[in-house]
């Protein structure tokens, strides 16, 4: 996952995602930053927790925003300018005006008089003032990031225990009160008086005629479409912050778990973070023989998640273990407890976990309410997520995931899996790794291999030239690519934090076990990699910075699918052919299947949270274990049986990163256009430096110009068809 920076206001926010990064890559758009897989994809977004608020407090009151402009005859001062500056300069002043005077407030002043002092006729004057703003919007939005990445270091970082203070500092957020202070100093409103804002309309219907410059201009103007104050910002980035700390020390002892005649299936130390790890150990244990004994387990985890009825001792707790069929807990007998094991209590205590889970998720809708009043352009948080981050209609979204989840392949694919298990599926199946050369890898011998390869963090960084030389990349190529890109050691499950500056450089985090990378972290650092790369390109490539980045988290998370769709060949342990190339579609349909019902999961539960403004967390944890009861009913379980399953709502992103999961499908889709490019034309490192070029424009306009098509499911449902016809 790519954990995505926003300039100004909308930084580290997920809002218009992260409401990210995952994208306007990274501008003047929100986001959901932050993720693959893993992943999660701003300065980034935070990921410790705010001073410490109740997680179910009521966000503090901001004062609805003031009245606009004052009574102003614009008709007589915009017949003023055009008198001044000409009648070709009348479509000009005309929308200039109108959006300066639709956030201009009492307090800033005489309009009048700064639209004479500021409007721009003179063609010279006005190429200066743009690249004026370009270069200057580089640097605020590049030191911003990197202030913010300093901030959350240690938090981000896995470098021993957190000093007390390190939460408050990554909570506070330096830009939230850039745009503001923009707009008080007049800056933002040269902008509007001078450069043309547009509608996502008008960006689909005439983007393809726009020149790049347009597309820049479009840009700029977006950063300035709402007035948002700081502390709406700052409350936004403290919800996010806790949300993203509880998420990252969210680990379970996998030792600890007991059966019913009290073994253990997992061997000790394994440490799995929620969501990710639990769902790729649940993946790799396909080439277990007892991995159906341990996949029904970590199910039996994952429900108990969802619901809440996970005792709270058992949270990253080796000290106790638990049986999450009967939900006993016990004293850990010494001689089983790991060494240099947390400090925790051994007590045999079955209480429930708080509903912490949902009163991090109700808080952060509450900090996005906050801004609702200030964004007449996207009055809620969906609004802002689809229209303005993603730039794709809720509508048309919702289409395509419907599409997949009713497609009559899905029970064929089924048919096909069943066959190779030799049994009915059940739902751990949603998660069915057989498609892929490394399902048939026993866990254990992938895990060997990447921990010798990758004894640390700075060993994978080394690597990296020859990874990329792997995918295709020229070896100067590669080797510039790696000089631009920094490794580190992630306390979470990993993601790439982009850089906003040219001169910076983009990180790529991934865990790193005391023994070495596993198999987990190296598919993580893989997809990361994929991150940073496509980041690196649409930064130092891009012909205007103001257009850097890709157009939404699904582009970014497309491309970075692309680099993990690879990572057992980078081990040597496959190469493509005509069989694999099947294996290859079937595995991507079936991926874009299964996180098709998670994502609108996540869109239902924002919705029910706009319609129960006022519910408790317990509400809300009612709530979400029931559309994610319904959803799974309706799509999954007349495949996958579990009629009733919860399983769902378990992705930890619609807690820490509001709203991104719907770019995970997309994202799907977007990448199998991608390799369907790949295949007709290659090689990987020279398309893929082609397509992360081309910058933030409109999703559409982008796939158009890389693949020839625009966003959608039939491409990989065509592909599909052929595949289960083959035998």
């Amino acid at each position: 996952m790519r954990v995505r920076s926003f300039p100004g206001s909308d930084l580290r926010v997920f809002g218009a995602l992260v409401s990210l990064r995952k994208s306007r890559a990274s501008r003047a758009r929100l986001l959901p930053l932050l993720a693959a897989l893993g992943c999660a994809t701003t300065s980034p977004v935070p990921a410790a927790p705010a001073p410490s608020p109740s997680p179910s407090r009521e966000a503090a009151p901001v004062p609805p925003p003031a009245a606009s402009a004052p009574q102003l005859d614009l008709s007589a001062l915009k017949a003023e300018l055009v008198a001044k500056h000409g009648e070709a300069q009348r479509v000009r002043i005309e929308r200039g005006l109108t959006q300066v005077a639709a956030l201009w407030r009492p307090e800033d002043g005489d309009l009048a008089e700064f639209a004479r002092e500021q409007f721009v006729a003179d063609p010279k004057v006005l190429d200066a003032t743009f690249a004026r703003m370009e270069r200057l919007f580089e640097q605020l939005d590049g030191h911003m990031n990197e202030m913010g990445r300093e901030l959350q270091w240690f938090t981000d970082l896995d470098l021993g225990p957190l000093l007390p203070v390190e939460p408050l500092l990554a909570a506070y957020d330096p830009s939230s009160n850039l745009v503001s202070d923009l707009f008080r100093a007049r800056v933002g409103f040269v902008v509007l008086l001078n450069f043309p804002q547009s509608t996502l309309a008008e960006r689909t219907t005439q983007g393809s005629t726009w020149s790049r410059r347009q597309w820049a201009e479009a840009r700029l103007t977006a950063r300035f479409n709402r007035r948002i104050p700081a502390e709406v910002q700052q409350h936004q980035a403290q919800s996010i912050a806790a949300a993203n700390l509880y998420i990252a020390e969210y680990n379970v002892w996998m030792h600890h778990l007991l059966d019913a005649q009290g073994q253990r299936l997992f061997p000790k130390g394994l440490r799995l973070i929620s969501h990710w790890n639990l769902r790729d150990e649940l993946k790799a244990d396909y080439a277990d023989p007892q991995g159906i004994a341990k996949q029904r387990m970590i199910i039996q985890v994952m429900q108990r998640i969802v619901t809440q009825t996970i005792p709270a001792a058992v949270i990253d707790n080796p000290r106790v273990d638990w049986n999450p069929f009967t939900n006993a807990v016990t004293v850990a007998p010494s001689a089983e407890v790991e060494e240099n094991a947390p400090t925790r209590e051994a007590k045999a205590d079955t209480a429930p976990e708080p509903d912490t889970r949902y009163a991090r998720l109700l808080e952060n809708y509450r900090t996005a309410r906050e801004a609702d009043p200030f964004s007449p352009v996207a009055p809620t948080q969906i609004a802002r997520s689809f229209e303005l981050g993603r730039e794709l209609p809720e509508e048309r979204v919702r289409a395509m995931l419907t599409q997949l989840l009713t497609s009559p392949l899905v029970p064929q694919v089924a048919r096909i899996i069943q066959t190779r298990l030799g049994r009915p599926l059940e739902p751990q199946d949603l998660w069915f790794a057989g498609f892929k050369p490394g399902g048939k890898v026993p866990e254990a011998q992938l895990d060997a291999l990447t921990r010798k390869r990758y004894p640390t963090a700075d060993a994978f960084a080394k690597d990296i030239p020859r990874i990329l030389q792997g995918l295709g990349f020229t070896k100067e190529k590669a080797q510039f690519l790696a000089e631009h890109i920094r490794v580190d050691p992630s306390r979470g499950a990993g993601h790439a934090q982009q850089a906003m500056r040219r001169g910076d450089f983009p990180h790529l985090r991934t865990r790193v076990e005391p023994g070495g990378m596993n198999y987990k972290g190296y598919n993580i650092a893989v997809h990361e990699l994929g991150h940073n790369v496509e980041q690196v390109f649409s930064l130092y490539e891009v012909d205007h910075t103001l257009l850097a980045g890709v157009p939404n988290n699904a582009f970014t998370e497309a491309l970075a699918f692309v680099f993990q769709a690879r990572d057992l060949e980078l081990l040597g342990l496959g190469k493509s052919d005509a069989s694999s190339e099947r294996e290859r579609v079937l595995n991507d349909f079936w991926q874009a299947w299964e996180i098709a019902g998670v994502a609108l999961v996540d869109m239902a539960t924002w919705h029910w949270m706009y319609e129960h403004p006022d519910a408790t967390p317990a509400q809300l944890r009612d709530a979400v274990v029931a559309i994610s009861r319904d959803t799974w009913d309706r799509y999954y379980a007349p495949v996958l049986g579990g009629k009733g399953s919860p399983l769902l709502g378990i992705y930890s992103h619609m807690i820490s990163y509001p709203l991104y999961l719907p770019d995970y499908p997309i994202g799907h889709l977007i990448a199998f256009q991608i390799e369907e490019q790949l295949k007709r034309k290659g090689p990987l490192g020279a398309e893929f430096e082609r397509m992360a070029k081309e910058g933030a424009v409109t999703p559409d306009e982008w796939m158009r110009n890389a693949t020839g098509a625009p966003v959608s499911a039939d491409s990989l449902l065509r592909a599909t068809e052929a595949a289960v016809k083959q035998p």
